[in-house]
């Protein structure tokens, strides 16, 4: 009567249990007759007993140590009904959240029928909020599963344990076309919701929560009251107990539910709205929705789900409250839509249309855009232009989120605090008068307009003036490259090049001459295999440091949410290497020497830091040799994505004396690289701007004395 039952678990499990690929595991199926055969499941997806496979994997050195999170989604699987177990444990996690540290740490050491009094008298405050969790019950048979959580809640924190309870929840359910908002993007949607002030609203409505990431955001930079609304029930849930975890001063409301079909918050009105909404669900009620009071700027074709999205949000604001969404790139330009685009248009309800690179949030092959939204206030004058702003540049492919923020906020706040004055960026971002939007198709794809700027766009005046300011740049940039090429006059060497003795890092590590540190990337994902979401940065926090930040030689863009969770990261010091780990082919590695100013910053993913003993290596000649092409490639492996091996890499044994020279010839390659690509940048910038200028019939030709 009191045996557990054995848990069964698929492939997948499998694979994350052993730390291996799936393809690992199917090889293992094929080539090893003693492995477990199914005792469940179907033919194309078979499961196997849990204990079995354990035994197996700890025969063959295959099975890590257990971890909390582990031994949580064991407890769950073998408890009946897990799934609504994994709903009614998460009021236990914000109950458990709530408590200092020494009792929340006594807790897995209680009593089975003490722990389940504790569990009783406290889940019940904070299941009430948390959708389908309201008539939570805890008997005796849930004691395992709960021990095991609060033991999750010690070791990883209350999200890495709420995390694994959305894991189980979201095994369930058969949701399609919800997908996770990345943090990055997440924080530039939020930020586009400030005014010209700099204030932020105080109440945000996401009608389409998901597990909460851009309420999370919201919360982060000023919301005080975050609302949110989703079909799928576990998402709700986690949303629900994630906001109370990341932001709890704030007022958290969050409702399972179809948006669409049963508002949850029917009559509210919202300082702001933020909202990843579905893609491409055609069932989203069109029928049952014809004559819906919120289709103030026309009925949404069946085919147009987004517009219906648009207008839900629109009709959430207050009079000159701000919405922000993201949007399929179809939705600017489909036929069936032109109507509810051109009424947008003309009434003023869209103020603005991002161009977002492809990769920057699923689905990942398609350029996404960003609609930004005001509810018209009778009162005020309608606006006469829409901000296009295209931030799918060549610039910004490689997913710079600090280049693609930039490129979008230094267009949208200008554009914000003087409408009638704002120049925008020619081949970025403008002001397109409506009249311009207004035709046939009302495209409002950002590069179609940015790209082929109207003459009504161009100020010859301004335009002048910053191609004279360029022109300025490009000279300065040209001037420090010019300085630093004087030098090209290099000594050869004998008549064979010199042949030297040489140490692998490993080596050097050893011998302690060296040490090397690194920030492993942080690839948790749920077992629906979405990324899980990243912490929340805290303001203020430390600034990382990050690949592209060394490819580009600039500043530590980085954050808090770069980095990945429940690990020791490393702090840089002066003097310490750092190199790209991986790199495309076709690329070459790119070292360079940590400047007096970065000391201090984190350490992001994909970056090998080399901390030297300057008593026996210099900085810059260790940067130099580490970074040659053919000792990268001596040490790298991979096809499409090239990965270095750090101990593989050589270095010369040379006396300090030498290494210093060696090491200034390599800081001096560094200066002339990093002015060359400034000079690249300026001449680029000029170009461009001068080029539209002409073609626009803004700016003449120079005159042919003047030259």
């Amino acid at each position: 009567m009191n045996q557990q039952a054995s848990a069964l678990v698929t492939a997948a499990d499998i694979s994350r249990l052993a730390g291996v690929t799936r393809a690992t595991v199917s090889n293992w199926r094929r080539r090893h007759p003693d492995f477990p055969a199914p005792t469940g499941g179907t033919d194309a997806s078979p499961t196997y007993d849990l204990d079995a496979v354990r035994a197996w994997l700890s025969a063959r050195g295959q099975l890590p140590e257990d971890t909390p999170a582990d031994r949580l989604r064991t407890a769950l699987r073998t408890h009946p009904g897990d799934g609504e177990l994994a709903l009614h444990l998460l009021p236990v996690v914000l109950a458990a959240a709530r408590l200092d540290r020494s009792w929340r740490e006594a807790l897995p050491e209680l009593r089975d029928d003490a722990l389940l009094r504790w569990v009783r008298s406290a889940a019940d405050d904070g299941a009430q909020d948390i959708p389908g969790a309201e008539d939570a019950a805890y008997g005796p048979e849930a004691a395992g599963p709960l021990r095991a959580l609060l033991q999750a809640v010690v070791v990883d924190g209350a999200e890495s344990a709420t995390d694994v309870l959305a894991e189980r929840l979201l095994e369930d359910t058969g949701g399609t076309g919800t997908y996770l908002t990345p943090r990055p993007l997440a924080d530039l949607m939020a930020r586009l919701l400030t005014d010209s002030a700099g204030a932020f609203p105080a109440s945000v409505l996401d009608p389409a929560c998901g597990t909460g990431s851009l309420l999370a955001a919201a919360a982060s930079v000023g919301a005080t009251a975050l609302r949110g609304q989703d079909v799928l029930a576990a998402q709700a849930a986690h949303a629900a107990v994630r906001l109370r975890l990341s932001a709890p001063e704030a007022a958290v409301t969050v409702r399972a539910g179809d948006s669409l079909r049963s508002d949850a918050f029917k009559g509210l009105t919202a300082d702001a709205v933020l909202c990843n909404p579905p893609y491409g669900v055609r069932d989203w009620g069109h029928e049952d929705l014809a004559y819906d009071e919120r289709w103030a700027y026309g009925v949404p074709p069946k085919g147009e789900p987004e517009l219906a999205w648009v207008q839900h949000c629109l009709a959430h604001l207050a009079p000159g409250g701000r919405a922000v969404l993201l949007m399929p790139p179809a939705v600017a330009e489909r036929t069936a839509g032109r109507r509810i685009r051109a009424q947008l248009v003309r009434d003023g309800a869209l103020r603005a249309v991002v161009s977002l690179p492809q990769g920057a949030a699923t689905p990942l092959h398609i350029g996404l855009h960003l609609w930004v939204l005001e509810r018209p206030d009778p009162q005020a004058e309608a606006p006469g232009t829409v901000l296009l702003v295209d931030a799918a540049t060549s610039e910004n492919r490689d997913l710079d989120w600090a280049a693609i923020d930039d490129t979008v906020l230094s267009a949208w706040r200008p554009y914000l605090a003087d409408q009638d004055g704002f120049t925008g960026a020619p081949g970025i971002a403008g002001a397109v008068p409506i009249t311009d939007l207004l035709n046939e198709a009302v495209d409002l794809t950002p590069a179609r307009h940015i790209r082929t700027a109207s003459r009504q766009t161009l100020r010859p005046a301004v335009l002048a003036r910053q191609a004279s300011e360029l022109y300025g740049q490009l000279h300065r940039a040209a001037r420090d490259l010019t300085g630093l090429s004087a030098e090209g006059d290099w000594s050869p060497a004998d008549d064979r090049p010199r042949d030297w003795r040489t140490a692998t890092v490993a080596d050097l590590l050893r011998g302690g001459a060296l040490s090397l540190l690194r920030t492993a990337p942080g690839s948790r994902r749920t077992r629906s295999g979405q990324p899980l979401p990243q912490p929340e940065p805290e303001l203020g926090g430390r600034p990382t440091i990050t690949a592209t930040d060394v490819v580009k030689n600039r500043p530590a863009s980085g954050t808090e949410a770069d980095l990945p969770t429940g690990a020791d990261l490393p702090l840089i010091q002066g003097s310490d290497v750092l190199l790209t780990e991986t790199l495309h082919v076709g690329r070459a590695a790119v070292a360079r020497v940590v400047e007096p100013g970065e000391t201090g910053c984190s350490l992001g993913p994909h970056l090998l830091l080399f901390r030297p003993d300057q008593r026996r290596l210099d900085p810059w000649f260790l940067a130099g040799f580490l970074s040659a092409e053919q000792n990268v490639n001596a040490a790298a492996t991979g096809t499409s994505i090239v990965r270095v091996d750090p101990r593989r890499l050589r270095v010369p044994l040379l006396p300090l004396a030498e290494q210093q020279r060696y090491g200034d010839a390599f800081r001096h390659l560094h200066e002339l690289r990093t002015a060359a690509n400034r000079a690249d940048q300026a001449a680029e910038d000029v170009t461009r701007l001068l080029s539209t200028g002409l073609t626009g019939g803004a700016l003449l030709p120079l005159d042919p004395g003047s030259a």
